[in-house]
């Protein structure tokens, strides 16, 4: 978004991240490390099998000016200060071992909830984390290529505000995501704030589509998925907490219909128990957590602080 990407910075974040994968792990503390401690980098370079990524340090960055590495190094530094400077998001991404492995979680059916609100962890951490952890899932779901298919669990993926954790290679997974019994439930407010070859790959390869009320542009685009059943004027006019769906019965295609998504949740709520639910995140907590002071520790120790 800020058009920090180019060829100079993907050359050698990508060296820099080959790099630190020889040290078992390595997070993006070590990446920033390698980028800023020279002695950091002999130390690495021994256990580097890779001829070109050493070449890259031995060569390259060896036969650079003190000033235009500096220049450089500090540069693609700085957009990584953000994040790791900020302490919350430096305990997420700083462990070297998750605390959780994605592909168990859906190959045994487990829930797993982020909350990746804008207001509560700010804009741009939200943003990062998600761009992490979406692609993550993804990827858990295509390594089920080693099981049957069978085998082979449904598991859910439910992304709102989609389009702020869409990349480029998300089009072609979502292409291959249902032989891999990935089924993906996106959300988002308009069609615009989709990248064209992400709204071309979702069109393309979606089941289902729910239109709640839309603006002008929104209808336009969308009325061709809806006829001749529902009009432009039906999708800019549809009633409050009602939507017009287009979905497939056992893998053929239905007429579109609308629905109400309204439902009295008062059966709901007095069957539910909120000491069940604290008791719930108190045992997931106590499984999956860990003390942030020891996690801090530990940073410290290996980022030399």
């Amino acid at each position: 978004k800020t058009g920090i990407i180019g060829p100079r910075f993907e050359h050698a974040i990508r060296n820099a991240m080959l790099t630190v994968m020889y040290e078992p792990g390595s997070t993006f503390i070590e990446v920033v490390r390698i980028l800023t401690d020279q002695n950091f980098v002999q130390e690495l370079l021994p256990k580097v099998q890779d001829p070109i990524i050493r070449r890259y340090w031995t060569d390259q960055i060896a036969q650079t000016s003190d000033f235009h590495k500096s220049e450089v190094l500090d540069y693609i530094v700085s957009k990584f200060g953000r994040f790791v400077t900020n302490k919350m998001i430096r305990n997420i991404i700083g462990q070297s071992q998750s605390a959780f492995d994605f592909r168990k979680v859906m190959d045994e059916g487990k829930i797993l909830l982020i909350n990746l609100s804008k207001g509560k962890i700010g804009e741009e951490n939200a943003s990062f984390l998600g761009l992490i952890l979406v692609p993550k899932i993804l990827v858990a779901a295509m390594s089920r290529q080693d099981m049957d298919q069978s085998k082979r669990r449904d598991f859910f993926l439910y992304v709102d505000e989609f389009q702020n954790f869409a990349t480029p290679d998300f089009a072609q997974i979502l292409s291959e995501a249902r032989k891999y019994r990935l089924n993906l439930i996106v959300a988002n407010q308009f069609i615009g704030q989709m990248e064209e070859e992400i709204k071309n790959a979702i069109f393309g390869n979606v089941g289902t589509i729910a239109s709640f009320r839309v603006g002008v542009n929104d209808a336009s685009y969308l009325q061709r998925e809806f006829q001749p059943i529902f009009t432009e004027t039906d999708l800019i006019n549809v009633d409050k907490y009602n939507a017009y769906m287009r979905t497939l019965v056992e893998g053929e295609p239905v007429p579109p219909f609308s629905i109400d998504t309204t439902k009295d949740m008062s059966k709901e709520k007095e069957t539910g128990s909120s000491r069940v639910a604290d008791l719930v995140r108190e045992l997931s907590r106590l499984k999956y957590g860990r003390n942030a002071q020891v996690i801090e520790a530990e940073i410290s120790q290996r980022a030399r602080l």
